[in-house]
């Protein structure tokens, strides 16, 4: 027989995003976080790494016992590594590509929530470097990406879902998620075309971007550092490429999130940094 799973009456959620650059190569720094800062849940981009070889023992030596991923050699790849159980995992493919782009996973009675929650982890294509779909099929396939993420009923929650959507989506869509506006525009990441295709993902969802409710423009923010800067953190040439979305249904219980910049200058780091998020539960 079951047990019955007494639902918690109030439980606060810690959320952490953050393209890794290598899962394998970075396992120690990853360490390192998730001992100082113990997120329940930890969404990872770029993985680079095939299932079987992902460092499940690191993990499960940390506590995070329940992991979903979905990976590949050498390039691209998302996981999510957890304190809580998960009650379903799912996988979508964008763009007719097996490219392990997305993955999600839905939080329930196994984690002792009184009504569910669902967690996408994405990360959108970069796009190479030229903002031209006709020289750069790399960038037509961004675009199209942002187009089916636009138009998929998974990406749609009903007014009552709890959801969130986080990840590396390559965009900076806002004229403060970039150190210069003008300097930008012909860049990829902050062309107009993608910034007006990201946001009609983000409106047709009726997704909030909560970092910006919490920080509004015209405060700078930014979770990603160029390797090529001589001086990261002098040149301060950042970008928000890195997301949090929720549903309307968690608008109002997100109380915080802190983007950890330090780790950009961590030895051997990753070019982005740890985004995360506290929601206050029912």
């Amino acid at each position: 027989m079951t047990p019955k799973i007494t639902p918690l009456k109030a439980t606060t959620l810690k959320v952490t995003t953050w393209n890794i650059n290598s899962v394998r190569l970075r396992i120690d720094l990853v360490a390192k976080f998730l001992k100082s800062v113990r997120p329940d849940i930890l969404c990872l981009q770029e993985t680079k790494c095939p299932d079987d070889a992902f460092p499940r023992k690191r993990f499960n030596r940390l506590g995070y016992n329940h992991i979903s991923i979905s990976g590949q050699k050498g390039y691209h790849g998302v996981a999510i590594v957890s304190r809580l159980p998960f009650d379903a995992t799912d996988v979508q493919n964008f763009c007719g590509k097996t490219d392990c782009r997305h993955i999600a996973v839905t939080l329930g009675e196994n984690a002792r929530l009184r009504d569910p929650l669902t967690l996408h982890n994405f990360y959108v294509p970069a796009g190479g470097d030229e903002p031209d779909t006709a020289i750069n099929p790399k960038f037509a396939h961004k675009l199209s990406f942002l187009d089916e993420m636009t138009a998929h009923k998974m990406l749609r929650p009903a007014g009552n879902q709890r959801a969130i959507l986080v990840g590396d989506l390559n965009v900076a869509p806002l004229e403060h998620d970039v150190w210069s506006h003008k300097q930008m525009l012909k860049v990829v990441s902050h062309t107009p075309i993608e910034c007006e295709k990201f946001n009609a993902a983000r409106n047709a969802g009726g997704w909030i971007d909560t970092m910006r409710v919490l920080t509004p423009e015209p405060e700078k923010l930014y979770t990603w550092w160029s390797y090529r800067a001589a001086d990261w953190r002098a040149a301060d040439r950042g970008r928000r490429l890195d997301h949090v979305w929720t549903s309307p249904a968690l608008a109002d219980r997100v109380s915080q999130i802190k983007i950890a910049k330090d780790y950009r200058g961590a030895e051997r780091p990753s070019d982005h940094v740890p985004v995360t998020t506290t929601l206050e539960l029912n």
